[in-house]
């Protein structure tokens, strides 16, 4: 509950603040190999899977077996940026029935 607190206050600050918004931006970004070690250490967060936002932007989706989930962009620099986090994430698995089985 805490990081989807710290969440929905920064997107608050953002919205109100503009200018201030990227100074808050700021704060919220680092070299990718902290965020990650960060992200493991403290939420036993892994990659769960990527996608290109623009050829200098990737988006990264992190998550732990508790449910817990962030979302960051890493640019080709090697800063991240935490775009999102909250808790109560689900990965059904999909299972296709294959004919004659």
């Amino acid at each position: 509950m805490t990081r989807y607190l710290l969440a929905t206050t920064f997107i608050a600050t953002a919205a109100i603040c503009g200018g201030v918004a990227q100074a808050n931006a700021a704060a919220q970004c680092a070299p990718r190999a902290e965020v990650i070690k960060a992200l493991g250490d403290k939420f036993h967060e892994s990659e769960a899977g990527r996608g290109l936002i623009n050829p200098n932007v990737v988006l990264e989706i992190f998550i732990s077996d508790q449910g817990s989930w962030t979302v960051l962009a890493s640019d080709t620099k090697g800063q991240s940026c935490v775009l999102s986090v909250g808790e109560g994430w689900d990965s059904p698995t999909i299972t296709a029935a294959m004919p004659g089985a």
